[in-house]
């Protein structure tokens, strides 16, 4: 029988689930994961009620490589839109459905309440406070190119949004590493996320003084976050300090640049890095694909050797 999982929070995966899938990521990278069509006879709910590029793409062809067949949903396809509830959708989806991939840019409980009769597995895309499937990304890339994430140290500046705080998650797992974050004041984690991070794995300030030296790492993402508003009128000068720029480089020549995309050059990083030699941003963005073939797998009860 089918084991059913859910991946809503970076909190439902064990450490050692977390290492797993982000080896299993980069064996789907590399090529060297066995082949196979684990998910055949499985569907795939695909439902997006906000914009995405990478995520629906990744998961949509992701469950198609892995043998799934999709249904996609849009923001205007499902009763809910006429007063249906989530809980009435959620049983008729689990007696159709496998798998229900789902970016809400919303409150999570709704992805619980799909989860709840635990029929089929629910993956968040995002929601409002947290972006889990971006943080297995995030750990594909790094274990990818370095070989490694314990000891790694990572700059994070920008916004402390929902890929800041399931990066904060992830990495805080990792007793070795270490994560740094900059963000512009009254723009930084949340007391609920920083509550669950280990203190001596993941730091955080609201200036740019006294930046670490040597790191791997500088990442950031868009400072407007799909789904939000700011709440200062002036909130593009807060954030003006906090923009990615090659003078970041001076402290750490060896860092690589990531971001989670989509970007918007001249604002949270100027052309020069994103396009330079040492972004790894689009390579970050095809471990998207591999990463979610890597939960689709998980969530469906496979236990591959990573």
């Amino acid at each position: 029988m089918t084991t059913t999982r859910h991946l809503i929070s970076v909190d439902d995966l064990t450490d050692g689930d977390i290492h797993r899938l982000a080896a299993r990521g980069v064996r789907f990278r590399e090529g060297t994961a066995a082949a196979g069509t684990p998910l055949a006879g499985h569907l795939a709910g695909i439902y997006f009620r906000k914009t995405s590029t990478r995520t629906r793409t990744a998961f949509t062809a992701g469950a198609l490589r892995l043998g799934a067949q999709t249904i996609a949903y849009g923001p205007d396809d499902l009763q809910t839109n006429t007063g249906e509830t989530v809980e009435d959708t959620a049983q008729v989806f689990g007696r159709m459905l496998d798998v229900l991939v789902a970016r809400t840019a919303g409150d999570p409980a709704e992805l619980r309440a799909f989860a709840a009769g635990n029929r089929m597995s629910v993956i968040n895309a995002m929601s409002a406070p947290e972006h889990p499937t971006q943080a297995l990304t995030d750990l594909t890339t790094l274990l990818w190119h370095f070989g490694h994430v314990d000891g790694l140290r990572v700059l994070y500046v920008g916004e402390g949004n929902n890929t800041a705080a399931a990066l904060a998650l992830a990495l805080s797992r990792y007793r070795s590493a270490h994560l740094d974050l900059r963000t512009p004041p009254g723009y930084g984690l949340t007391g609920e996320v920083l509550a669950r991070i280990d203190p001596k794995v993941v730091t955080e300030r609201h200036d740019m003084k006294d930046l670490p030296e040597g790191v791997d790492v500088i990442y950031t993402t868009r400072w407007q976050t799909t789904g939000t508003s700011k709440p200062d009128a002036n909130w593009r000068d807060i954030f003006a300090p906090f923009q990615v720029t090659a003078g970041l480089w001076r402290g750490s020549p060896d860092a690589v640049f990531m971001h989670d995309l989509p970007a918007h050059r001249g604002e949270e990083v100027t052309a020069e890095v994103l396009d330079g030699p040492r972004s790894i941003a689009f390579d970050q963005a095809e471990n998207k694909l591999h990463s979610a073939m890597a939960v689709l797998e998980w969530c469906r009860g496979a236990d591959p050797a990573p």
